[in-house]
This record gives structure tokens, C-alpha cells and sequence, in this order.
């Protein structure tokens, strides 16, 4: 069964995904205030302050370590401080709502997705393999587990296109 991406799924990918590869240059979606309170603005709304933004450059830039094995899960601890989830009592039962601190509702939604993707989906959540052009991520939600890249429209058809060029190339000197 394929499951159906969340909206926090969405958000964490978009978070790790604001280091993209621009023109052969890694860029910083986050690191100029008017491009990061608009980013922030689309995934939050209005009212964040810069102590806000560094909490959440922190918590991607730990996310994407912890995607590429270089950090362990302790790491995300400060998008955690003062974290919790508060029962609510509705019409049809008790829902469980996550409670932040103004600050951390971002980087702690984001950090609640990637825990639950390790322990729904492992390995589902991973670097593009276009290492070499791209710093994107993505959450393969195939059948299979087979998704290699961020695009299949952008990186995929660049390294399907290298590959076959290259095979071509070695039979044309193999002949």
C-alpha cells in the first residue's frame, strides 16, 4: 500500500529542501530574512522573529545530517525544548494536538514528521542520488522503494540521459 503524504511530511521535506543547488552553487533559502520570512510566512504564517529562524536553520541542517548519517537523533533536542502534546476533548473522542513554544512550532512539527517516518517508513526518507548536481531530499512513498531522485522530470532524466550516453560511448570504443 502507498501512503499518502502528510502535511508535516511536506514540511519536513520542504525544510530539508531550502539548500538547493543553484547554477553548480549549494544556496541557502533560509539565510536571507526576506526569502526565509516569505518561506516561513507560506509554511506558518506571519510572526516570526530571527531568533525564530536560526532555531530552524539549526534543526535542518541537524535533519539533513541525521539523513545522511552524521548525527544522531540527541542532536534535535532544541527543537524539542518545551514540547509536548495535549490531549483535546472533541465530540467524537480525545485528539492529541502538539503544544510548542511559539519559536519551535516549525522545527518541532518538521522533527515529529522525520521521527515518524523513521518509524513508519525507514529508509524512506533520503538524499537525491544526483550527489553530484543536487542537495535536494525525498520521502519515496513508491510501492517498491525504488525512488532514486528529487525529480524524475529534473534528475532522473539527467542521470537516465548520463547513463545511456555513456553506454553508448563504451560500446562505440568496446567495437
Amino acid at each position: 500500500m502507498i501512503k499518502v503524504m502528510t502535511p508535516d511530511e511536506g514540511l519536513l521535506l520542504a525544510l530539508l529542501n531550502t539548500t538547493p543547488t543553484v547554477a553548480g552553487e549549494v544556496t541557502d533559502r533560509l539565510a536571507d530574512p526576506e526569502e526565509a520570512y516569505a518561506w516561513v510566512e507560506e509554511h506558518a504564517g506571519e510572526g516570526y522573529l530571527e531568533e525564530d529562524l536560526e532555531l530552524l536553520r539549526s534543526t535542518r541542517d541537524t535533519l539533513q545530517a541525521l539523513v545522511h548519517g552524521e548525527a544522531a537523533p540527541t542532536a534535535l533536542a532544541p527543537a524539542l525544548d518545551g514540547v509536548s502534546y495535549q490531549a483535546v476533548i472533541g465530540d467524537t473522542g480525545i485528539n492529541w494536538e502538539l503544544a510548542t513554544p511559539r519559536a519551535h512550532t516549525l522545527a518541532a512539527r518538521a522533527v515529529v514528521a522525520w521521527d515518524a517516518l523513521q518509524h513508519t517508513a525507514p529508509g524512506r526518507l533520503r538524499s537525491c542520488e544526483n550527489t553530484d548536481e543536487c542537495t535536494l531530499f525525498l520521502i519515496d512513498h513508491s510501492k517498491s522503494n525504488s525512488a532514486r531522485w528529487c525529480s524524475m522530470a529534473g534528475c532522473g532524466n539527467r542521470m537516465k540521459a548520463r547513463r545511456h550516453y555513456e553506454r553508448r560511448k563504451n560500446a562505440r570504443t568496446a567495437d
